[in-house]
């Protein structure tokens, strides 16, 4: 049984392992995760610029998906908090695709409604919504989109930056598409169907 500290009483890692989880983590992840090479040495955390704000370190997360805990695992912020800005990925000793991870993550708390909050859920579909639509974020509307359904007050305090982006030519009203729209929309088709059968 691995050692009990007590950071992993707090996250109620009591249990023997249950590979499952991490296994089938791994195998929806793109590419090699090297999930299973994580040797909780902590870089993910240290490194993280969001995770102050993270009810699990990564490195926590993925001694929970060793253990099988599955809703605890779905359920966590963790995942959603992340900014996507690979520092964990470049200082983990063991190569672990750790951002990759927490985007599968993220797929499996959606298909399987675990999330606690929808907040972040809603986000993310409404951005892949504009890129399948646009190729590109369309920002002006995912903000206000965003903001009218989750925060409608905060676009009044938000509009003074709002108004000098547009002002200089950093965000547009109107949403533009890129030129290869036929061929990504191949690709995401070709991923779509590849999902499926994974």
């Amino acid at each position: 049984m691995p050692q009990m500290t007590e950071e992993r009483v707090r996250a109620g890692l009591t249990q023997e392992e249950d590979l499952s989880l991490l296994n089938e983590v791994s195998m929806k992840t793109a590419g090699v995760s090297h999930l299973e090479m994580c040797i909780q040495c902590g870089s993910c955390g240290g490194s993280c610029p969001s995770a102050a704000d993270m009810d699990h370190t990564p490195r926590m997360l993925f001694a929970m998906l060793r253990a099988g805990m599955r809703e605890l695992v779905l359920q966590s912020n963790t995942p959603w908090i992340c900014v996507s800005c690979y520092h964990c990925v470049v200082r983990c000793p063991q190569e672990v695709h750790i951002t990759d991870v927490m985007y599968t993550l993220k797929g499996m708390a959606i298909r399987e409604k675990k999330f606690r909050d929808a907040v972040a859920p809603e986000f993310s579909e409404t951005f892949v919504d504009m890129v399948e639509k646009y190729g590109r974020s369309f920002e002006f509307g995912l903000a206000t989109r965003h903001y009218l359904k989750h925060a409608p007050l905060r676009l009044v305090g938000m509009s003074t930056m709002g108004l000098g982006m547009l002002a200089k030519g950093r965000m547009s009203m109107t949403p533009r598409k890129i030129k290869g729209m036929t061929q990504l929309k191949s690709i995401l088709k070709k991923a779509k169907e590849m999902e499926l059968t994974s």
